[in-house]
């Protein structure tokens, strides 16, 4: 790595992702946030993308914040703060850290500083996030009581000392250990793997992506792809709370069928309909939800950013969580199918039950007259 090599511009970022509602009104928290805050919201536009090609299926609500003081390895630092809110329940709070004028050694070291303080500090995203829920709490719609969280640090250079061609930076920048986060040297094979994922549309620019880390070389300064990559992050904390409710729900639905089928028929028939109504309210509602979070980013002829999107989801196996999420429910449809099929026959056996006993009432009557 060239001794030259120094950022001129760029900037550190970290995302912390919170699952905080089912749904989020967002037209009332951004009405919310105005009357309590004197500060308009706006939506989320994609800078670079025209809206044909790739959008948002309902753009978030950027809330802009004051900025906080951290500490990076022992250095009070300005932060700059943001906090963004889905539709689908999903907060995202980011703090970013301009810098200036630093070595690529200094800019590394910065950036796991951010990692640890970010890692350390809870109290920053704490007062974040009730900052924001103090406010537009009552446009949540079933707020969690447990907060699922996801956490993603970009790395953002917009000008080195000199200009480069991104082929040049993976050249000339040691990108694996900054994406890696480790700061013993890697062997060639781990090097390569961590620094697979790499993109570039013009000459001048280039996306790395890792699992929780980011390289973005963007001297244009408007690129979409932070943006793509929440978007991928906010999907995985989704489907990672589904797939956990899923969880919890079929651990327990076993042991209601097990006592809706047990006992006196008209009974047992009541238990399961009730239980088999729940289920089917269950299905209905999370594939409603899971729905909405597919389709929060719509990708049609962007083929650069799809690309980007698609090798983002691919990582957070966001497409293995949704398949396991879809096979629960499967499972959970087939077992209200069961129990609905079992009610009705169970009715229908009632059904037969009391016709033959009026018939022999009838005979026993009708024998009995003199």
């Amino acid at each position: 790595m060239p001794a030259a090599l120094h950022v001129q511009s760029g900037a550190l970022v970290v995302h912390r992702l919170l699952d905080v509602a089912n749904e989020i009104d967002l037209a009332r928290a951004e009405a919310l946030w105005l009357s309590h805050e004197g500060r308009e919201s706006r939506r989320t536009r994609l800078a670079t993308a025209d809206p044909d090609e790739l959008t948002f299926g309902v753009p978030p609500a950027l809330l802009a914040m004051p900025p906080v003081d951290i500490e990076l390895a022992g250095v009070p630092t300005r932060a700059e703060v943001t906090a963004r809110i889905y539709d689908f329940g999903a907060i995202v709070i980011a703090l970013r850290i301009p810098v200036e004028g630093l070595a690529w050694g200094a800019f590394n070291h910065q950036l796991n500083a951010l990692d640890r303080t970010a890692a350390a500090d809870t109290s920053i995203w704490r007062d974040a996030l009730r900052s924001v829920l103090d406010v537009i709490g009552p446009a949540l719609h079933r707020p969690a009581t447990q907060h699922l969280e996801e956490d993603y640090l970009f790395a953002i250079v917009h000008a080195f000392a000199q200009p480069m061609t991104g082929t040049q930076v993976r050249e000339q920048a040691n990108l694996a250990t900054l994406l890696s986060g480790e700061t013993r040297p890697l062997s060639a094979q781990e090097a390569a793997a961590i620094t697979e994922q790499a993109y570039s549309y013009f000459e001048d620019d280039l996306v790395v992506l890792t699992w929780d880390r980011a390289f973005l070389y963007e001297p244009s300064r408007g690129s979409d792809v932070v943006d793509i990559i929440e978007v991928a992050n906010a999907q995985l904390l989704e489907m990672r709370y589904y797939d956990e409710l899923l969880d919890d729900e079929l651990a327990t639905m076993y042991g209601l069928v097990g006592s809706a089928r047990g006992g006196l028929s008209l009974l047992a028939s009541r238990r399961a309909a009730r239980l088999a109504r729940k289920l089917y309210g269950l299905v209905a509602e999370v594939t409603e939800l899971t729905e909405r979070v597919e389709n929060s980013l719509q990708v049609t002829e962007d083929v650069y950013l799809a690309r980007i999107y698609g090798a983002a989801l691919e990582l957070f196996r966001v497409p293995r969580l949704s398949a396991a999420v879809d096979r629960k429910l499967e499972i959970i449809r087939g077992t209200y199918t069961a129990l609905y099929d079992e009610a009705s026959s169970r009715r229908a056996e009632l059904l037969e039950l009391a016709i033959v006993l009026l018939i022999v009432f009838e005979i026993v009557l009708a024998l009995a007259r003199p």
